[in-house]
């Protein structure tokens, strides 16, 4: 029994089992509380806890799923691609919000860290929170933070804005599409994707357009930044 739970092929199993099993009380439930990333992450969670598991252990199974991230996210440009009127009609717009988003999400980490007298490293860390992670962790590294913890941020990020941001946007009034797809993918980038793809088409495409351009923005920002600043 020692020698299976040491298994990183259990682990990777276990992983795509519980993910699934999310997706399924999604469908059943149709509830947004219930995404399928959060449930996954929880019950793997109490799994390795009770089991004692180390998380290297688990990490061994889980490059393989971390291995498919980056197609996963080329895999976006189908949509973005079938929306190619849409982004050509839209183009400054999408320029300007991925910008502003991308900004805003930087100034109120940095001033929330401030706020709650949280240390200088913890903040660089939460800086590229709202990013893909290839993005946001070679960002973490190149200002001085830790890459773990601002792999968690983004996790984090990303469940929370698939779970709230849609239900948000139609409270304040936004009804359009593109600002919809547009407004998730620049905050919660590839997890807030997956919400917005089942919102529609055009949402999915912005909202994957919007991944890489906040990404690039964030990236451009906060270099000038560390340029300027130090």
């Amino acid at each position: 029994m020692t020698d299976l739970l040491v298994s990183p092929t259990l682990w990777l199993c276990v992983s795509i089992g519980c993910y699934a099993l999310g997706q399924y009380i999604q469908r059943k439930t149709g509830s947004p509380l219930c995404n399928p990333l959060l449930i996954a992450s929880a019950l793997v969670g109490i799994l390795l806890v009770c089991t004692d598991t180390a998380y290297q252990t688990y990490l061994e199974g889980g490059q393989l799923i971390s291995f498919f991230l980056t197609p996963a996210t080329v895999a976006l440009a189908v949509p973005i691609y079938r929306k190619l009127d849409v982004l050509r009609a839209n183009l400054l717009p999408i320029l300007a919000g991925a910008f502003v988003g991308s900004l805003v999400s930087i100034v109120s980490v940095i001033g929330f860290c401030r706020l709650f007298g949280l240390s200088n490293i913890t903040t660089r860390s939460l800086i590229p929170k709202s990013v893909t992670t290839p993005i946001g962790v070679a960002l973490s590294e190149m200002l001085g933070g830790l890459a773990p913890v601002t792999a968690i941020a983004i996790v984090f990020t990303g469940i929370v804005g698939a779970i709230l941001l849609p239900v948000f946007l139609k409270c304040i009034g936004v009804r359009n599409p593109v600002q919809m797809g547009l407004s998730i993918g620049t905050a919660a980038h590839a997890v807030g994707t997956s919400r917005a793809i089942e919102l529609g088409e055009t949402e999915g495409a912005m909202s994957g357009l919007a991944i890489g351009v906040a990404g690039l923005l964030t990236a451009l920002i906060v270099s000038f930044g560390a340029a300027l600043f130090g």
